[in-house]
């Protein structure tokens, strides 16, 4: 049995000092114990989140889509449209040394696990491949190569908008029918039985804008309790155009039609009401937050001071990837809701600082919306751990909460994460990825090989 030790760590119960962990073969913790100092122990050690929600290929988009094109209201919908025809180049060969990078550096940065919300699934211009989960395969390959832990999210994309019109040019690459999709999905399940014990399939309707009734209606059911994501109110336009033809605004419609429960995972969510905030709270779905993303794409501020007042439940994620940043996730949430109340520590509580709040919140929705067994210090759980080194100019041996502010709000968190395990695997040491170089430089390839196409 391995045993990990650290002078400082976050437990259920609390701080605490000098920490055993002892680790199952299979990769859970079996047991905690304190009063157990050592030499070699590691100066912070915390339990490591899920990242809830990515599209790994988009990560070789970033940096292509910040020069302002002809139209002076550029926004997500010129974005979305360069996206289209950037997917018009990539091979599941491509594909795959992308998402391997995007999972390398989601360990990195301190993310144990992730719910990849996975919807390429066909070739330039819709060709189906003749596994329907070819590229399916290929995020699993990437996972296992990094020992990332992993909840495969196929999508089911059927309509380009609420109207029913057909999907046009790079968005062929996503289509399903519902007959189809549940084809992909059995697939998909089969690659995830063969992976480790730790991985998970699901299933994410798109949104209401590019799922039918009836689509929605046997994705809901092939989840089943499995984790259920889908995207729901992030853009002004999406909202006018499901209130124009469901005759409700999107998340009204969805808690008035089905039964939304905590294995649900609602995306952005930064267009509700606060009727709607409550609501949604109330059912115990975690809403998936990617501030990075949501702020490159000027969605709009999703209302967590009320969602957590509600007892809602929140975790992060880094969609389109265009920067992977636990700690800088965290703080631009912090940071959105100060800008719109003009206030400080707006997500604090009376006996948890800013920092603990956000870690906290974090790791619980993490856990939830991926179905993972994680998320804390505890026997049974996955073995999913973050080791920290305070002992520098960043952290200067701060304790507790404090400590925990200052890795989020200074910027320089990440630089120091030493140690990652992702269920008992110990794949990032001494601050870098065990297969950092094989997998850089497959990337760095894959990105000339674009370079020149696009």
């Amino acid at each position: 049995m391995t045993r990990i030790h650290a002078k400082q760590a976050l437990t259920p119960q609390g701080w605490v000092r000098d920490l055993r962990l002892t680790l199952t073969p299979e990769g859970r913790i079996a047991q905690v114990e304190t009063g157990h100092p050592h030499p070699a122990a590691h100066d912070l050690l915390l339990p490591a989140p899920t990242n809830l929600h990515s599209h790994a290929f988009q990560r070789a988009m970033a940096g292509l889509t910040e020069a302002r094109g002809p139209d002076p209201s550029d926004s997500f919908w010129t974005w979305r449209r360069l996206m289209y025809r950037f997917l018009d180049q990539l091979t599941p060969d491509q594909i795959e040394a992308i998402t391997a990078l995007v999972f390398m550096e989601m360990l990195e940065a301190g993310f144990a696990s992730v719910a990849e919300f996975h919807y390429l699934h066909h070739g330039v211009g819709g060709t189906p491949y003749a596994d329907p989960a070819e590229l399916s395969s290929r995020i699993t390959a990437a996972a296992a190569r990094t020992g990332i832990g992993l909840t495969l999210l196929p999508v089911l994309y059927e309509t380009g908008g609420c109207d029913g019109r057909a999907l046009q040019g790079g968005q062929r690459r996503f289509g399903n029918t519902p007959d189809s999709y549940a084809d992909l999905h059995a697939a998909a399940a089969r690659l995830i039985a063969k992976g480790p014990a730790d991985h998970h399939i699901g299933a994410a309707p798109h949104s209401l804008r590019a799922v039918t009734r009836e689509g929605l209606s046997r994705a809901i059911a092939l989840a089943g309790p499995a984790p259920l994501h889908m995207h729901l109110a992030e853009q002004v336009a999406e909202v006018e155009e499901v209130q124009a033809h469901l005759g409700a605004r999107p998340t009204d419609w969805l808690l008035a039609h089905y039964d939304v429960a905590p294995n649900w995972c609602l995306i952005h969510c930064t267009q509700m009401t606060s009727a709607e905030t409550q609501a949604l709270a109330a059912t115990g779905a975690v809403a998936g937050l990617c501030p990075i993303t949501e702020s490159s794409l000027g969605d709009g501020i999703f209302n967590a001071t009320d969602y957590l007042s509600a007892k809602g439940r929140i975790g992060i994620g880094s969609d389109s990837n265009i920067q992977i940043s636990l700690f800088d996730e965290l703080r631009t949430l912090e940071y959105s809701q100060r800008l719109r109340d003009r206030t400080r520590a707006a997500l604090a509580s009376p006996d948890r600082s800013t920092g603990r709040t956000l870690i906290e919140a974090a790791l619980q929705g993490g856990a939830q919306a991926a179905g993972r067994d994680s998320g804390a210090l505890r026997p049974g759980a996955w073995a999913d751990l973050i080791a920290i080194e305070t002992d520098n100019h960043r952290l200067c041996k701060r304790q507790g909460d404090t400590l925990l502010d200052t890795l989020i709000f200074t910027g320089q968190g990440a630089q120091c994460i030493s140690d990652v395990w992702s269920a008992g695997r110990h794949v990032v040491q001494d601050h870098r990825h065990i297969a950092r170089d094989a997998i850089t430089t497959a990337f760095r390839a894959t990105l000339s090989e674009l370079n020149q196409s696009l």
